[in-house]
């Protein structure tokens, strides 16, 4: 894989690389926690793409994770933007996004959420969103 799934772009305008941007993170999640709430988010979206469950549970705050991940089959994600990065204070953030997606029935979905965050431990953690 070239370019990162999350769409983040160098100052020149180009995509970044995966290894450069998220899988830094989701490759080495036991080394590499993201610095911020955005930084977590960008890499959870690229893990949905990827279907890397094990670095979405890990990332999930512990009282709010589920116990497992499943992805639907024939999913294509389109891509992503990130509206806003508000953070709440040290321990607290919040990111609005919009993801695209399409089905395996080739219908396009938006994704629109609001997600927050916390920070614990010195890692970021995704806590639960509010669908827009």
């Amino acid at each position: 894989m070239s370019d990162c799934p999350c769409g983040r772009r160098d100052a020149a305008g180009g995509v970044l690389p995966y290894l450069q941007c998220c899988g830094r993170y989701v490759e080495a999640y036991d080394s590499t926690p993201a610095s911020d709430a955005e930084t977590l988010m960008r890499s959870r979206y690229s893990a949905f793409v990827l279907e890397r469950a094990d670095y979405l549970l890990a990332t999930w705050q512990a009282g709010r994770r589920p116990s497992q991940v499943t992805f639907d089959p024939g999913v294509k994600w389109l891509g992503l933007e990130v509206r806003d990065h508000k953070v709440i204070d040290a321990g607290h953030a919040e990111v609005e996004f919009v993801a695209r997606q399409r089905d395996k029935g080739g219908r396009a979905v938006r994704l629109h959420e609001r997600s927050r965050f916390v920070r614990e431990d010195g890692r970021w953690y995704y806590v639960d969103g509010d669908w827009k």
